[in-house]
């Protein structure tokens, strides 16, 4: 007989943490090698977890609503050949840290506050200490946690809002001063963010403080390529029974284009750029929360048009139908957000992290336009579309960012009117 430490699994290179909703299993249960164990929460996707053991549950080290630490011990397994055989022993529920995890640091206590005797995860220790936040100011920053407990959301709602609390202020150097503004709420109706919701906000929060954005714009003619599809699409619907959309045309130039600028599809981590090897395009699609969410098209430049339209229809009809997996948005190397579709001219999307870009492809509209040939200029109905690219500044500069997004509009518009589907 032997204890296995089961830990909250990594679900995308992205996600740090994990918030677990339910428990299936309670203590004293049998559990089977891919049996559901829980389900857990990130800032993209609701999952089930299957364990991958065999045995009885001895403790569960977490309630549900805890956000819980990628790689953390969360529960343990009995497992052996006694292990179904005293089935029927009590085993107790206790909320502990296993003893192989860190604990979380202690926070010193601080002049203004010497009854304080508060922790904070390492997570809220690593994100103060990134922003220059002391113990002193960390402890008056407003938890929203169990028992009081500091979540990360408390602490990157606390950074945006200005750090009101800052214990030591910066002398000021100079005779103006910025003033202290205070909001009027007004009156209106209270609505409490969901589980996911939150989660997309602190991760757009994060994003915000992690990279130097920078949008960069170009406007590409997809008349030949609206007209193919447009005379294509009932052919290679009968042909291969897939709904033939602008998404996959888009995700086939991006891909294409990611091929000849290949820094475009890196991250950082401290101070190396890590290229990654495999295309993986994320596509921001809706869910009936109303919520947006990022399944990931795998491999994308290996891939035909038919193969590209399959997946694409496969993640579409699951972010609907609420059926994604964690698998599904795991992954992204770039992502692409089309705006277009709610009827925007353009965006100035925000990166979704570790990538370092994202395209925002507006709404195809007619305009007339000058269109310069040999014989002439002459003006034309043409269907437009802007393309912008918001890119990480500390990885990307805007002479590899401009020549990027100029091939993506250069693949769109060279497009074989005699392509064969």
């Amino acid at each position: 007989m032997s204890q296995f430490e089961f830990k909250m699994p990594r679900m995308g290179e992205s996600i740090t943490e994990a918030a677990i909703i339910t428990w299936f299993k309670n203590v004293g249960d049998t559990i089977d090698e891919d049996e559901t164990l829980l389900e857990v929460a990130t800032d993209k996707v609701d999952s089930e977890v299957v364990s991958n053991v065999a045995g009885v549950v001895e403790k569960l080290l977490y309630e549900p609503n805890d956000v819980i630490k990628i790689g953390e011990v969360i529960a343990i397994i009995r497992t052996g050949s006694q292990a179904r055989s005293s089935r029927g022993e009590k085993f107790e529920r206790k909320i502990e840290p296993s003893k192989n995890v860190q604990k979380p640091k202690k926070a010193k206590k601080s002049v203004a506050n010497q009854n304080s005797d508060l922790f904070f995860s390492p997570l809220v220790v690593s994100i103060a200490k990134e922003h220059h936040i002391s113990f002193d100011e960390l402890a008056r920053v407003p938890a929203s946690g169990k028992k009081g407990r500091l979540r990360k959301s408390d602490l990157m709602n606390y950074i945006a809002d200005g750090r009101p609390h800052k214990v030591a202020k910066l002398k000021e150097t100079s005779g103006f001063k910025v003033p202290d503004l205070k909001f009027d709420k007004g009156k209106g109706k209270i609505v409490e963010m969901d589980r996911m919701r939150q989660m997309i906000a602190d991760h757009m929060v994060f994003s915000k403080h992690t990279s130097p954005h920078v949008t960069a714009y170009v406007e590409a003619d997809l008349t030949e390529m609206v007209q193919w599809r447009n005379e294509k699409k009932v052919e290679f619907q009968k042909k291969y029974n897939e709904r033939l959309t602008f998404t996959p045309l888009f995700i086939e130039a991006v891909a294409n284009a990611i091929v000849d600028f290949p820094m475009i599809n890196s991250s950082l981590d401290g101070k190396n750029i890590i290229v990654k090897p495999d295309i993986n395009i994320g596509m921001a699609a809706a869910l009936p929360s109303g919520n947006l969410i990022v399944p990931v098209v795998k491999n994308a430049n290996t891939k035909n048009l038919q193969e590209l339209a399959a997946d694409i229809n496969s993640l579409s009809t699951k972010a609907r139908e609420n059926k994604l997996k964690a698998d599904d948005t795991k992954g992204s190397s770039f992502t692409i957000s089309n705006v277009g579709t709610f009827g925007s001219v353009m965006g100035t999307p925000i990166i979704n992290q570790p990538e370092a870009a994202i395209l925002a492809t507006g709404i195809i509209k007619k305009r007339a336009e000058v269109i310069e040939r040999p014989e002439g200029d002459s003006i034309e109905i043409r269907q437009m579309m802007y393309l912008s690219l918001s890119f990480d500044h500390r990885i990307v500069d805007g002479f590899l960012a401009g020549s990027f997004l100029r091939r993506i509009a250069d693949n769109m518009e060279k497009f074989d009117l005699n392509r064969k589907i």
